[in-house]
Formats: C-alpha cells, sequence, structure tokens
C-alpha cells in the first residue's frame, strides 16, 4: 500500500478539525486571493463534502498549501488551488502521465503526475487556471509545474509546464516521459 492510500485511511476527526484550522488560517492571511468570500460558507460546504476535505488533506500534506481563489456562481462551487511559493515539494520528480510512466525503459520515476492528482481526488491545472494563480502573486520562481496537456500535443508525444522567471509567465513543452527535480504539479479541487 502507498502512502497516499495508507494517508487516506488514517483521516480522523483530530486531522480533519486540524486541516480546518489551517484551512481558515491560510484564508485570513491571503484575503487578496478571495476577497469577497466568507469562511463560514466555506467551511459549511467543506463539512458537508469529507471526501473533498481527504483531497484537501493530501494536498496540504504534500506540500501544496491549498487556498480558496474562487467561487463558480454557476456550479455554486469553491475553488481551491495549491498556493504554495513552488510546486508541491511532495509531487515532483514525476513525469507527466502514466502513458509517457510505462514508455521509460529505465530510471522509471514513482509516479506520474495525472496518476498522483487522480488518486488525490484532484485535477492538475490547465494552462488558463496556471495564469489566474500566477495573477495572484509570484510562484514557481524556482520550480516548474506540469500543467493539463491538450491532447493534440500529447499525441505527439509531449506535454507542457509552466514557470514564472524575469517577473513573466512561461509555457514550455518537453517530453512527456522527463522529470525533474524541481518540476510537479498544482491542483485543482472544487467544493
Amino acid at each position: 500500500m502507498n502512502n497516499l492510500s495508507q494517508n487516506k485511511r488514517l483521516f480522523t476527526p483530530e486531522i480533519m478539525e486540524s486541516l480546518l484550522i489551517t484551512l481558515k488560517t491560510r484564508f485570513e492571511k491571503n484575503m487578496k486571493r478571495h476577497p469577497k468570500l466568507d469562511w463560514v460558507d466555506i467551511q459549511k460546504k467543506l463539512e458537508s463534502h469529507p471526501e473533498k476535505l481527504r483531497s484537501l488533506n493530501e494536498m496540504e500534506r504534500s506540500g501544496g498549501e491549498p487556498d480558496v481563489i474562487a467561487f463558480d456562481e454557476k456550479t455554486d462551487e469553491f475553488v481551491f488551488f495549491d498556493c504554495s511559493s513552488e510546486t508541491p515539494a511532495e509531487r515532483r520528480n514525476l513525469c507527466y502521465d502514466h502513458q509517457a510512466l510505462e514508455a521509460r525503459k529505465e530510471h522509471k520515476p514513482v509516479s506520474s503526475a495525472l496518476d498522483m492528482a487522480a488518486e488525490m481526488g484532484i485535477e492538475i491545472l490547465m494552462e488558463e487556471q496556471y495564469q489566474h494563480l500566477q495573477s495572484l502573486g509570484a510562484f514557481d520562481t524556482k520550480t516548474s509545474s506540469w500543467l493539463k496537456t491538450p491532447t493534440a500535443i500529447r499525441n505527439l508525444g509531449g506535454a507542457i509546464f509552466g514557470d514564472r522567471r524575469y517577473d513573466h509567465v512561461f509555457i514550455y513543452h518537453n517530453g512527456a516521459d522527463s522529470y525533474y527535480g524541481v518540476r510537479g504539479f498544482r491542483g485543482s479541487l472544487r467544493v
């Protein structure tokens, strides 16, 4: 059993309470990310969706520092993104997807970004979401994050990632089977 599966089993009421305190503290410290939202509404929604709290706990446990970045009125959902200054430390050294992982003949990483995101119950950020995150602050100034790759690019063996250098957000490409110590992924979760 891997650490993620084991941690899902160990999601106790005490861990949930601690997570809610951490999320509330981060929410209050970063009001510029969500100026018109109220924590009381968010906590009610979270408490009514314990499976989403488990996913947020995995985001937190792996270094993502999740925070609310929007409320989608159409779907009545709060949107959380990983808001750690650098790509989450426990989600680095991953190739893009399972196909890329299986294609590696040697020196395989432990997993892929898409596989790990699915196991956590989150979605990897799309390019537009990554650009929105970067409008809220300076993220990935020393690291980079895999992004949801358009099918046409993936079908040709590539994948995209983003970072921030020289006070500018760059979107690049790489072989989907590549992996680096400074590249991970950021996730999103709707509650």
